[in-house]
């Protein structure tokens, strides 16, 4: 049994800290401002628009484009992974190399009359000129805040649950939606002690996620593989964090998983799912929790998400040699 060594929390939580918590600016781009040769890699009328909408089954999709993070390249942020490896596994994806190109992309459904978001954003919070760019992308989208009746958490790191709560205050900005959130990732992040154990530059995050989301009353902790809404089931995806937590949505015979970060770009760690990267907590678990996942939607034919996949941010998925590669989905 893999378990997490109170080193590689800190690493990961050092990781972490340093890319949400407050070790430098992150780059964003807004949909006006992509021109040219995207480096994402995303097509020119969707980060204009900045959403995409798609079905599966009788569901409405819809992906929200927050913008994205222009990752300075780091030895050390593959484990097993050099800096030619990745920068080749970039180009080959035809991505840019100059950096790591980490986009944020949300996702919403509609059904049975209910609109449903799936994380929610950085909140414009992770570097001194974002802006709310998912709020605006919302509206581009026809989705106003008050339209949201839940919001299902994949984990507690910062650029997924930052979009809850405004920067200065704290306050709520879904105040009326249910909030369900992993229970064993809950439980991790406001054990009592937890501040005095990660690294300076996690110790904000942690303090500031304590001091939120269990004074929320309309904070629901779910068990995993459980119904936490009607027609969602989680799946333990645990490892990238340690409550890190994916969801099913079926609608007849088609189904959508929402994976969160089992993986982080297609191009790096579906590609190569070997790859350890350092944001995930306890690698061997991420690593084998992302080979099952991905096995199950290739035999499934499920349509899949990732938060960090761009815009559209699902697809099928394929195996590709030992690794898996997406097929996206037309929108």
């Amino acid at each position: 049994m893999t378990e997490m060594t109170r080193r590689s929390f800190v690493l990961s939580a050092a990781a972490a800290g340093a890319a949400f918590g407050l070790d430098g600016p992150l780059a964003f781009y807004t949909s006006a401002q992509a021109q040219g040769a995207n480096p994402l890699g995303v097509p020119q009328a969707l980060a204009d628009q900045g959403f995409a909408k798609f079905k599966v089954g009788d569901i409405e999709v819809i992906q929200i484009y927050d913008g994205h993070w222009e990752k300075p390249h780091d030895e050390k942020f593959i484990r097993n992974a050099t800096l030619d490896e990745t920068k080749a596994a970039l180009k080959k994806a035809s991505l840019t190399d100059a950096f790591v190109p980490i986009p944020f992309t949300i996702t919403a459904i509609r059904v049975g009359g209910r609109t449903i978001m799936f994380d929610s954003s950085t909140g414009g919070q992770l570097a001194p000129t974002a802006g709310r760019l998912v709020v605006k992308n919302l509206a581009a989208a026809g989705i106003q805040p008050s339209d949201i009746s839940t919001i299902v958490v994949t984990h507690f790191h910062p650029d997924h649950i930052w979009g809850l709560m405004a920067k200065e205050t704290n306050a709520q900005i879904y105040p009326n939606a249910e909030i369900i959130v992993p229970e064993a990732e809950y439980k991790h992040w406001t054990a009592e002690g937890l501040v005095e154990k990660v690294p300076e530059g996690a110790k904000g995050m942690v303090r500031r996620i304590q001091a939120t989301l269990p004074t929320w009353k309309n904070v629901k902790p779910a068990a995993a593989g459980t119904e936490v809404a009607a027609g969602i089931r989680s799946i333990a995806t645990h490892g990238h964090t340690p409550g890190h937590t994916s969801y099913l949505v079926n609608s007849g015979s088609a189904s959508l998983i929402v994976a969160g970060d089992v993986t982080n770009i297609p191009a790096l760690n579906m590609a190569n799912p070997g790859w350890q990267l350092a944001f995930d907590a306890i690698p061997d678990m991420a690593e084998a929790g992302r080979r099952k996942l991905m096995d199950q939607v290739v035999a499934d034919k499920s349509i899949m998400t990732g938060y960090h996949w761009g815009l559209p941010g699902a697809g099928t998925i394929q195996k590709d040699g030992s690794g898996y590669a997406m097929v996206p989905v037309k929108v």
